[in-house]
C-alpha cells in the first residue's frame, strides 16, 4: 500500500512539473529585460592644441540602465546566432583633474547617448531535456554615439562641437536560460564589450582631445519566449 502511494505521489509530481526542453534547431528566442551598461573606463590625459597633454586630467562616464532586447535563432540544437539591442543609453561625461575642473567647476562636461548593437555566436554545452541551460558567446559590437549635449559650465568655458567617434570591438558573454515552461524562460547574462572612442571638442585653448577605453560590463536580467 505504501509503495503504491509513493509511486502515485511521484507520478503526480511529474505531471505537475513544467516540461523543460533544451533549445532545438530552428527555435527563435526573444528576450526582454533590464540591461545595465557599467563603464570600466580608462582615459588618456586630456590634451589641447595650445597646451598639449594635461597630466592627470581625464574623462569619466557613469552607468545607465535601459530596456534590453535579445533576438536569437538556433542554427543547431547547441549553436545559435544572437542580436543584442536596447533603447538608447544615456551617460554623463565627467572630467577630473585640476586644470579642466578649473574650466568646468561642476566636473560635468556633457550628456551623451549611445547604442551598442552586438551580434554573437552562442553555444549551449548541455544537450537534452534540462530546465537549466547555460551558454557562452562571442561576437562583434558596433557602438554609435549621438546627441552630445555640453553642460552649461562647459559652454561657459567656451567648449563647443563635442563629438565622439563610433567604435567597433569584440564582445564576450556568459548567460543562462531557466525554463519555466516549454516556451517561457528566465534569463540572466553578463557581457564584456570592447568599446574605444576618441572625444574631440573646440575650446579657447584650441582643439581638445581625449581617448577613452570604455570597455563596459553589461548586465541583463529578464524573461524570454521561445517560438
Amino acid at each position: 500500500m505504501r509503495t503504491s502511494l509513493f509511486t502515485a505521489s511521484l507520478l503526480a509530481l511529474a505531471i505537475a512539473a513544467p516540461l523543460a526542453h533544451a533549445h532545438q534547431a530552428g527555435d527563435i528566442i526573444v528576450r526582454a529585460g533590464a540591461i545595465t551598461v557599467a563603464p570600466n573606463e580608462s582615459s588618456s590625459n586630456i590634451s589641447t592644441a595650445a597646451t598639449g597633454s594635461l597630466a592627470g586630467n581625464k574623462a569619466t562616464l557613469d552607468s545607465d540602465t535601459q530596456l534590453g532586447l535579445n533576438f536569437a535563432y538556433m542554427v543547431t540544437n547547441q549553436i545559435g546566432i544572437e542580436l543584442l539591442a536596447a533603447t538608447p543609453f544615456s551617460h554623463t561625461v565627467g572630467v577630473k583633474g585640476t586644470v579642466v575642473e578649473n574650466l568646468v567647476p561642476s566636473g560635468k562636461l556633457a550628456d551623451i547617448k549611445h547604442l551598442p548593437p552586438t551580434l554573437s555566436a552562442i553555444y549551449y554545452p548541455m544537450d537534452g531535456n534540462s530546465a537549466f541551460n547555460p551558454y557562452v558567446g562571442i561576437g562583434i559590437n558596433y557602438t554609435t554615439f549621438f546627441d552630445e549635449d555640453l553642460s552649461g559650465e562647459a559652454k561657459s568655458a567656451t567648449f563647443s562641437n563635442l563629438k565622439l567617434k563610433d567604435s567597433w570591438g569584440l564582445a564576450a558573454q556568459v548567460g543562462m536560460d531557466y525554463m519555466l515552461s516549454d516556451n517561457l524562460m528566465l534569463n540572466a547574462q553578463v557581457r564584456y564589450i570592447d568599446i574605444d572612442t576618441t572625444a574631440t571638442a573646440d575650446s579657447a585653448l584650441g582643439k581638445v582631445k581625449v581617448d577613452v577605453d570604455i570597455d563596459p560590463w553589461v548586465y541583463m536580467v529578464g524573461l524570454g519566449y521561445k517560438f
